[in-house]
């Protein structure tokens, strides 16, 4: 049979604000190795048997960090599709729409491996073994979960309850909710509870029958959503970019909710991959080395006194004197500082930030285009500072700015113009001058990065004072 990893990237990892943000969240985030999660993910489904095709589910704004992740990650020898989300609308959602896409190109008995792109897990050789027997079991008939050995009593993760055995694997009893510890103690102690990892594995045809039973209203409004979508001319490979009116429709739901708990054909495959959801910083920390006196440090980092603590401090010098089992992550424009026991709670400044309009929650200073970055520099009120870096052979929109003007000083690589009737080049240390109101265009035509400071100056500096013409993209005029 066939199989087809889905990658579902769509969290925005509110727990690990400062570093996970709107625009660039938790699958993005570097770890110690230099690797991020969602380009471990790729590998590890790109390494199965079978795969011919890896389907990713993300938003429609991630589509070009995706791929170029996947990009850096090699692993050529599987195809790429994606389906591009206007919105979040939770797993059923995502769950629904990859089967149905999958089975109308490979046909109902083909298996679908549901990852999400935000887990870490260490044992490949363990995790291809479990999507085995995970297959077995599916070409039965059976929607299968994997369930990982719980090593303690963890109260932040659900659980699933299992009875008898089906030869590769379990048959489910229920689902739960996260505990409280004396429960959570309970499960461990009776030896039939895992952790519900949030892995799927099914024959797609099995699948949507069963959507048809308990969940029918998500199938009979994703398929809609599909009916009404069109091919994106957006990225380097084949995506579908869902129509967000009849996407609005589909119920916000997660799979678990929708079908799992209410089907009586679910499994488990047990496993021992050394699997963590990276859901806090508390998991963040352990994936560093531990000094004497209990700290985890990455960067530039002086501790005296100071014990159990975790810090992350990539571009200036952090001291710590005197303090225990602290949290200290600092970014460009955001300083975290929480209690180990508190971790959990970070999600609640994430929400503090979005109903002030602060924009802390969505971008960092860096922020991430499909043509390269920008580095906000400094800003005041009347303008704006940055550092543009272009990719080899990429080009910014052909667009206009109402209410600022722009200077560009080329720092190294070529540049390629356009303003307004005008076509020309910059070479390093040469500038030029974008008046309000001129229809121009940055591209680089070279083999390496072209890095450039812009000045912005003008009554309004805003991000949203763009009107495009031309986007080799495919994003709107506005």
């Amino acid at each position: 049979m066939t199989l087809i990893p889905v990658i579902m990237s769509g969290g925005v990892g509110s727990r690990l604000w400062p570093v996970s943000r709107e625009t660039h969240p938790k699958p993005f985030m570097p770890l110690p190795d230099g690797q991020n999660l969602i380009r471990k993910t790729f590998i590890r489904a790109a390494s199965l048997d079978d795969v011919v095709e890896i389907l990713t589910v993300t938003n429609n704004g991630l589509l070009f960090k995706t791929e170029d992740e996947y990009l850096r990650a090699g692993c050529t020898q599987v195809s790429l599709s994606f389906i591009l989300e206007p919105f979040g609308r939770n797993t059923a959602a995502a769950v629904t729409a990859a089967a149905l896409q999958v089975g109308e190109t490979y046909g109902l008995d083909a298996q679908i491996l549901i990852l999400a792109a935000d887990h870490l897990i260490r044992d490949q050789a363990a995790f291809a073994e479990a999507v085995r027997k995970a297959r077995q079991l599916a070409a039965e008939g059976w929607l299968v979960t994997f369930g990982i050995r719980p090593e303690y009593p963890e109260t932040g993760f659900g659980y699933i309850e299992v009875d008898s055995s089906l030869g590769s694997g379990l048959r489910v009893r229920r689902f739960v909710e996260k505990p409280d510890l004396a429960t959570a103690q309970s499960y461990i102690a009776a030896g039939n509870y895992y952790w519900n990892s949030g892995m799927f594995c099914f024959r797609v045809g099995t699948l949507l029958e069963e959507l048809q039973v308990h969940a029918p209203k998500v199938l009979e409004e994703v398929r809609a959503a599909m009916d009404c979508s069109r091919l994106s001319e957006a990225g380097r490979h084949r995506c579908l970019l869902l129509d967000a009116d009849r996407f609005s429709k589909v119920p916000d739901i997660s799979i678990d909710y929708a079908l799992m708990e209410r089907s009586s054909r679910v499994a488990t495959v047990p496993c021992d991959i050394e699997w963590s959801d990276i859901g806090s910083w508390n998991a963040i920390s352990e994936l560093t080395p531990m000094d004497a006196e209990g700290n985890r440090c990455e960067g530039e980092v002086v501790v005296h006194e100071a014990h159990n603590n975790y810090v992350q401090s990539a571009g200036r010098l952090t001291a710590l004197v005197g303090v225990e089992d602290l949290i200290v992550v600092d970014t460009p424009d955001a300083i975290l500082v929480a209690h180990k026991d508190n971790v959990q709670d970070v999600k609640h400044i994430v929400g503090q930030l979005k109903r002030s309009g602060h924009d802390a929650h969505l971008v960092h200073r860096t922020v991430h285009r499909p043509w390269g970055t920008y580095t906000i520099l400094e800003q005041g009120d009347r303008f704006k500072i940055k550092r543009i870096v272009v990719k080899p052979k990429a080009s910014l929109s052909l667009q206009m700015h109402h209410h600022r003007s722009e200077h560009w000083v080329v720092v190294s690589g070529m540049a390629h113009v356009i303003n307004e009737e005008h076509e020309f080049m910059l070479n390093t240390n040469e500038s030029t001058f974008i008046p309000a109101g001129h229809k121009h265009r940055l591209e680089n035509p070279g083999v390496i990065d072209l890095v450039l400071i812009e000045v912005q100056s003008g009554d309004y500096v805003g991000e949203d004072d763009i009107v495009r013409f031309d986007d080799v993209y495919g994003r709107a005029g506005g």
